[in-house]
């Protein structure tokens, strides 16, 4: 059952794949990858299957030997839609092999194994992504943008019902095998983690192997949730009901109507709450297959080197509040405990204030007198210097610095290498009035990589700041900028190009293109008001030697 079977490499540009199992969910993994043009082999330990194999999908490699796979120098990307407790080994055998890496839910079995594949996936700069399936689901997509444009107003309380009389599994419980698509949607849909957990359930089939639990959350916002889970049910039902106290939105995945919308509300008449009903608004959805989404985001991440949507730091997330429901079920922790979800190290000035439920990645400060709100999310390797705050929602990436007296409002989204400068202002309400609760309408600000704002401008919020623009000092941004925007003035705008190592762009040769005196990278306006450049993706980290300045700024801008 072994040997080299594999095709010859495809002269396609496209990612090659192998899909290690094809059982019950892998064999759906096989079909997208191959309608994506990304599938070379397929490894499964069940030789009777390489003759289907061969008639349905020709020219896709057939192997039973999963080191065959990890030592072919054409397979970039390995696929594993094996049993959860296989997927620590072989994901890890996989990244050090150099393959990126898509595994099935959950990442692992517990949450000192995945923190393993996140950080081999860092150091190795491999892709890593988990399969998340309902976060590329067009249901699941819409309902976080009507949750963060405030149509459904403040969030209340959140249930998901995952029930059905299927296939039941023996290596693992209910909880792991159901729960994991629930908490990965809430997590998102919050942006916070949950700082109080309870879960019980029964085992009916095999003892030790709870069939039904019931798991409840806590979290920072003031938000509840509980999650239903069970393979003992008479009929399907997959049911995600948000309660806002605008709307109420209904996701059902077995409905025609995946997503509805109910805006009820309820009256004080005499003291006593009143439901008053309203007609059902079925929301219009786009027609994707949320895996062939999924898959076609991998392949796209591999082929960028971005990011997933889902990556091992958000399968690490949903793991750690699995383990922590796991230990509840289990009794080793009392019902409505909080929940200690570990922190990578950090340092924290003993004058600064981090919230329980704040995430803070590996080797990020902060100093004197800051303060850091549950639910924010913050990258590794950041500073905040003094007297900074953080609200709770906001997400900020790795290697950001933020200067002495920032405040960084809910709605605010800041990506990886910003410069945020001292006392600049940032907004999350275009009309505030004291009189007026807009709480639920915090209006989003996106600060995209490696930009960075000067010292005491002023960000109105709602606007989009463009990769590497560079946002002069006291001015006033009320538009969205490009990417390497030059901004100045009250209001700003753009006037000029500045580079990724932050010196002004001037006098472009005959063909249009413009030179950085320190990188000594090219620019050029591929069209009218979009710049890029011509020698590394904006995506891409600078090359080591260009990382670290050597020559001051006067030396540039000195006259011959």
């Amino acid at each position: 059952g072994k040997g080299p079977r594999m095709p010859e490499a495809s002269p396609s540009n496209r990612t090659s794949v192998a899909v290690v199992g094809m059982g019950y969910w892998g064999k759906n993994l096989v079909r997208n990858f191959h309608a994506l043009g990304a599938l070379r082999a397929i490894c499964d330990e069940d030789l009777t299957r390489e003759a289907a194999v061969r008639e349905q999908y020709p020219g896709v490699g057939f192997t039973t030997d999963y080191e065959e796979v990890l030592h072919d120098p054409e397979i970039q990307a390995v696929v594993l839609a094996t049993p959860a407790a296989l997927h620590h080994a072989m994901a890890r055998a996989a990244l050090e092999a150099g393959k990126d890496v898509f595994v099935e839910k959950p990442l692992a079995l517990n949450v000192s194994q995945g923190s393993e594949l996140v950080q081999k996936a860092t150091s190795a700069a491999r892709i890593l992504m988990v399969g998340h399936i309902l976060r590329y689901h067009p249901a699941v997509l819409k309902l976080s943008e009507l949750i963060r444009s405030g149509e459904l107003g403040r969030m209340q309380y959140l249930y998901s019902n995952r029930l059905n009389m299927g296939k039941i599994r023996t290596e693992e419980n209910i909880l792991w095998s159901f729960a994991p698509h629930d908490i990965s949607v809430m997590l998102a849909l919050l942006d916070e983690t949950p700082d109080s957990v309870a879960c019980e359930g029964g085992a009916y089939l095999s003892a030790g192997i709870p069939d039904v639990t019931m798991s409840q959350f806590h979290f920072p916002s003031g938000v509840r949730a509980h999650i239903f889970v069970s393979w003992l049910h008479p009929f399907k039902e997959q049911r995600l009901v948000v309660i806002g106290s605008e709307k109420m939105a209904v996701f059902d995945d077995t409905a025609a109507d995946k997503l509805v919308l109910y805006p009820h509300k309820v009256a004080w008449q005499n003291r006593i709450p009143t439901a008053v009903k309203a007609a059902a608004e079925p929301v219009v959805l786009e027609a994707v297959e949320p895996l062939r989404a999924e898959c076609a985001h991998f392949l796209e991440c591999i082929e960028r080197r971005e990011t997933p949507r889902t990556d091992g730091a958000e399968g690490l997330r949903v793991l750690r509040v699995l383990e922590t429901c796991q230990m509840s079920l289990e009794g080793t922790k009392p019902a409505e405990q909080r929940s200690e979800i570990a922190k990578p190290p950090c340092f924290v000035h003993e004058t600064a204030i981090v919230d329980a439920g704040c995430e803070i990645g590996k080797g990020t400060k902060v100093w004197h007198f800051s303060h850091l709100m549950a639910g924010a999310r913050i990258g590794e390797r950041c500073i905040f210097g003094q007297n900074c705050n953080v609200a709770s929602g906001v997400t900020i990436g790795n290697n950001v610095k933020v200067q002495n007296n920032v405040s960084i409002y809910t709605g605010t989204e800041i990506e990886d290498d910003v410069f945020l400068g001292p006392s600049c202002v940032l907004t999350n309400v275009t009309n505030p009035r004291s009189q007026v609760n807009r709480h639920s309408l915090y209006e989003k600000t996106i600060i995209r990589r490696g930009a960075s704002i000067g010292a005491n401008a002023t960000i109105v919020c709602g606007v989009t700041i463009g990769r590497y623009a560079f946002i002069a000092a006291g001015a006033v941004v009320t538009r969205d900028l490009p990417d390497y925007a030059l901004a100045m003035g009250n209001p700003a705008r753009r006037t000029g190009w500045m580079s990724r190592h932050g010196h002004r762009l001037e006098k472009a040769d005959a063909e249009g293109i413009l030179v950085c005196p320190e990188s000594g990278f090219r620019y050029r306006e591929i069209e009218p008001g979009v710049l890029r450049c011509l020698d590394l993706d904006e995506e891409s980290p600078l090359p080591e030697e260009l990382a670290v300045g050597t020559k001051a700024y006067d030396e540039f801008r000195a006259k011959p």
